[in-house]
């Protein structure tokens, strides 16, 4: 059945772990909260915690797997430690995931589907 899909190729293994280790460390509402700040801008340990509602040595440690599974990256200035989003994929990620969410509690039809295109 697959092989008459023209140009069908499923991930390799290695794609297929790395996308799901992203996608498992993504599900935490305060690791959701800590990228959202993130793609903002710059900022601490001590501003994250306060913006996702948590401790800063909770939220240190939500970072340090976020920077592990390259997520995040960090900027050392003097005793201090300032966190970024690694890169525009985690922003496409988010902004994903976010899309789907306000989608599904408004319960908004799909984009494209019969429903939407006669609303």
């Amino acid at each position: 059945m697959h092989s008459s899909i023209e140009n069908f190729e499923m991930p390799n293994e290695e794609q297929v772990h790395l996308a799901a280790e992203s996608l498992r460390l993504l599900a935490d509402p305060t690791r959701i909260k800590v990228l959202w700040a993130l793609l903002q801008g710059e900022s601490s340990v001590a501003c994250l915690a306060e913006l996702a509602g948590a401790a800063p040595a909770a939220v240190s440690q939500h970072l340090a797997k976020l920077r592990l599974a390259g997520l995040v990256k960090g900027r050392r200035e003097g005793t201090f430690v300032y966190y970024s989003a690694a890169d525009d994929h985690v922003k496409g990620l988010l902004d994903q995931a976010l899309f789907h969410a306000d989608h599904l509690d408004r319960n908004l039809p799909e984009e494209g589907s019969s429903s939407a295109q006669s609303a």
